[in-house]
């Protein structure tokens, strides 16, 4: 749904929350990176924890858009 969201409108509350979660997971992937790479622990930790925090509050968002949306005529054939 949220990949579709060109073509059929996602609620206003779900459009900017996402992008942001998924900015922090990309700096936390960078910064475990760049740890791994220099090799100081606490960068490392901080950075896996930053990319799994916000990768996981992103998914939970995606389950409320899907529940959100599901009744909308293109989703319905999703449930079973």
């Amino acid at each position: 749904m949220w990949l579709n969201r060109d073509k059929i409108d996602v609620p206003k509350y779900h459009k900017t929350l996402p992008k942001i979660l998924n900015g922090i997971s990309s700096v936390g992937l960078i910064l475990s990176i760049w740890a791994i790479i220099v090799l100081p622990i606490w960068p490392a930790i901080l950075g896996i924890s930053l990319a799994y925090l916000g990768k996981s509050w992103y998914l939970d968002r995606m389950v409320w858009l899907y529940e959100d949306m599901k009744h909308l005529p293109e989703y319905e054939k999703w449930e079973y």
